[in-house]
């Protein structure tokens, strides 16, 4: 494993400062295509219902996305290591843009999905390959700079992203969403191509195999999972045949999976991801990050307009307060960490978070907007003190063969959380309103409270407040989960390598 590592200095020697920049600015505009996705199309699915139809399943221009770049993390992942993070970067973006571009020409809903999922490839590879590309170039010491300008991406995206694309979708054409993304990812490509120089690794005699098996196995287990978990609830009820057939066949898929990736020379999922304390426990950390932040990306918007009787603007407003402590406490987390380790920053991190998520439910009703505003700025910093400390961390024991799966399988499993979140929380959230509402039936009365903001019945708000506070709490056990992760299975000190 030692002889195919290149050396972080000799990265340095071969690049140069002046090209490490340029490849930095390439990392940031790449991961911007991937972060204004997640919330530029949001805005526009109205004009985009209008004009091609098929609103009974314009969530799949999320799900069937956000399926795609969670199932190939993995095996972007492991081609990363095989055959260096440029070509796979390269390539994704490639697909990217392609996608983007097929989206642009999409003449029905059913077309536009198919293209979106074609995004998605792509995306996998930008995300894994990002993070993966930013601990390459950067030692231990300096790692926390550029992954706060990563952060920092991720919020500006956050805020800006919707404003764009209601901005395009009212006064152009909902089409430039996806239009917007070529010149962004050309950029980012010519960049890419450019300055972007691995240091070339030395031949072992034995030519790399791809599982290619495995790969296939891995994006049908975590395909049909990852589907029941979406859809089991909304387009059918869970115990209903199609969510008990694909539950059954994801779990027929696992087993195939386990089979297939034991058997492999050099598997797309190997076995030390879990066998390894470190990296267990991230794994299962951020997956419960992943789930947590369902609650407030998913609830408080809705609460904020119905219960604080807010304007759409001013409600994103609440929910996005977040994105601008998070990237400044997990910049700031580097000088926390160097003294403490990074378990125990973590720890620190997810323990406050956990009581910000307890105290919302204690909220005064029907309270004031800047109350959940400053639980929503507390959360952002405690949050960022939680996951970047774990990213860093996790990246800086393993050498340059093994990077890209670990931080694959990392935001594999948030990736994964998060959706797992989306299914029980809105189980968890229809439960509660069905329950102080009188049943499913009325749950239209809820569409109704948002159109009608701050002057819904009172039941109706009093049942939304109740739901969300339901979904805080548990949210707040999941970062609980999470806090107990780390206290019993991750080392006190992270073996980190000193070549890092």
């Amino acid at each position: 494993m030692g002889s195919t590592r290149p050396a972080i200095r000799d990265t340095a020697r071969r690049t140069g400062t002046d090209k490490r920049g340029a490849v930095v600015a390439a990392l940031m505009l790449a991961m911007a295509l991937a972060a204004l996705d997640a919330t530029i199309v949001s805005t526009a699915v109205p004009q985009i219902v209008g004009d091609l139809g098929g609103f009974s399943v314009f969530s799949w221009l999320f799900s069937g996305y956000l399926l795609a770049v969670t199932v190939t993390l993995p095996v972007y992942g492991k081609l990363s290591d095989t055959f260096g993070r440029k070509p796979v970067l390269v390539a994704g973006a490639a697909l990217f843009l392609l996608g983007s571009l097929l989206c642009a020409a999409a003449w029905n809903m059913a077309a536009l999905i198919a293209f979106r999922i074609v995004q998605g490839l792509g995306g996998g590879a930008l995300q894994g390959t990002v993070q993966t590309l930013a601990a390459d170039l950067y030692p231990l010491e300096e790692r926390p700079r550029i992954q706060s300008k990563l952060s920092t991406v991720w919020a500006v995206s956050a805020v800006a992203g919707p404003g764009v694309g209601g901005v395009l979708a009212a006064y152009a054409d909902w089409r430039w969403i996806f239009l917007i993304n070529l010149p962004i990812g050309a950029v980012a490509l010519w960049l890419i191509v450019r300055h972007l120089h691995e240091p070339e690794r030395e031949v072992t005699g034995t030519r790399a195999r791809v599982d290619w098996a495995g790969a296939l196995a891995v994006f049908a287990c975590g395909g049909v999972l990852l589907t029941a978990l979406v859809q089991g609830g909304v387009a059918w009820p869970w115990l209903s045949g199609p969510s008990i057939a694909l539950f059954g066949t994801g779990l027929a898929l696992v087993v195939v999976v386990v089979v297939v990736e034991r058997r492999a020379a050099d598997p797309i999922i190997p076995g030390w991801v879990w066998r390894r304390r470190t990296i267990a426990a991230v794994n299962l950390a951020l997956g419960a990050l992943g789930l947590l932040m369902v609650a407030p990306t998913v609830f408080l918007p809705t609460y904020a307009q119905s219960v604080l009787g807010l304007a759409p603007v001013a409600a994103g407003f609440v929910l996005s307060v977040w994105t601008l402590s998070w990237p400044v406490s997990a910049a700031f987390s580097q000088h926390v960490y160097r003294r403490i380790g990074f378990r125990n920053t973590a720890m620190l991190g997810i323990g406050t978070a956990s009581l910000i998520l307890l105290a919302f439910p204690f909220l005064p009703y029907p309270g004031q907007a800047w109350q959940p505003t400053l639980l929503m700025l507390l959360l952002g910093a405690a949050l960022g003190l939680f996951q970047l400390p774990l990213i860093v961390g996790v990246q800086s024991t393993v050498g340059w063969s093994e990077r890209g799966t670990t931080t694959a399988s990392v935001l594999f499993c948030r990736q994964t959380g998060q959706t797992m979140g989306a299914a029980l929380f809105g189980a968890v959230a229809n439960g509660v309103l069905a329950s102080r509402l009188g049943g499913a039936g009325d749950l239209d009365s809820v569409t109704r409270a948002l159109d009608s903001g701050g002057t819904a019945p009172e039941a109706t708000r009093r049942a939304i407040a109740d739901a969300v506070h339901a979904v805080y709490l548990g949210a707040a056990a999941a970062a609980a989960l999470a806090f107990l992760v780390l206290l019993l299975l991750a080392p006190r000190r992270f073996p980190v390598l000193e070549e890092n």
